[in-house]
């Protein structure tokens, strides 16, 4: 694992301002367990620095399902810092009255990507609110997702680590598909026992599924674009858009490949 030492961080306001500014006047009419992960409790110079100060700033990437959210919301609060994701953000807005909630319904519901003016107006948002709140630091989990996301975000901050989770596309496939989201609770769940089997010296994978306690099962609802024909279609679409940006990011950013 690598480590990088910080260098002196904007505040969030001034990172929220810099990266609308970015997009000013563009019009948006585009496209349980509290454990600390194993690669952050082996290194205990990270974690001394890291919590020392409680205003981190990381970023988690990796393909739809790989589980960024789960390591993130960990991390966040372990590090004591708040756990940002665009997809979260998304679905937020669309389940909102807001202006956005039918053009994001279509484009979600298609497995496509979210356009860079949404995501940085949803992101903006939301640390604004976050720094009225007090908040210091943020794990960032599915952003960047484009050169000029990434652009904007090696120009107005200094980010601490990046951390990019891989894994296989069939078991990818099998637990989007096994999701499930408690309506009450918000916690989410997987029904799916992942089993493969290792093949021309790739190693096998085994997951147990991850079951809800009873007073979850009955509340439990699978997103919607959580399809076999929605994830194959977000599969591919970041392939094609986002892993071809790697090599950027690589050259911007101290990269984790997990």
């Amino acid at each position: 694992m690598a480590v990088l030492l910080r260098n002196p961080k904007i505040s969030i306001k001034s990172f929220s301002s810099c990266i609308s500014r970015n997009f000013s006047g563009t019009t948006l009419n585009s496209e349980i367990d509290l454990k600390v992960p194993s690669f952050l409790s082996q290194n205990s110079l990270l974690r001394r620095q890291e919590t020392k100060e409680g205003n981190v700033q990381w970023v988690f990437l990796g393909c739809p399902g790989v589980g960024k959210g789960t390591y993130a919301s960990r991390l966040s609060i372990f590090l004591g810092v708040p756990h940002i994701a665009t997809g979260d953000l998304v679905r937020e807005e669309l389940n909102s009255s807001g202006p956005l909630a039918s053009q994001l319904k279509e484009i979600v519901n298609q497995g496509k990507l979210v356009s860079d003016e949404i995501i940085i107006s949803l992101l903006s948002k939301r640390l604004e609110a976050g720094e009225a709140k007090g908040e210091s630091g943020f794990i960032l989990d599915g952003f960047p997702r484009t050169i000029s996301q990434a652009e904007i975000l090696e120009g107005v901050t200094d980010i601490d680590l990046v951390v990019n989770l891989k894994l296989q596309k069939e078991a990818l496939l099998a637990k989007c598909l096994g999701r499930r989201i408690c309506i009450e609770c918000g916690r989410n769940y997987n029904v799916a026992c992942i089993d493969i089997k290792g093949e021309n010296g790739n190693p096998g994978i085994y997951m147990d599924p991850l079951p809800a306690p009873p007073q979850c099962v009955p509340k439990l609802i699978q997103r919607a674009d959580d399809t076999e024909e929605v994830v194959k279609e977000r599969l591919r679409i970041y392939d094609e858009m986002v892993l071809v940006h790697f090599s950027y990011w690589c050259f911007c950013f101290n990269i984790i490949i997990i």
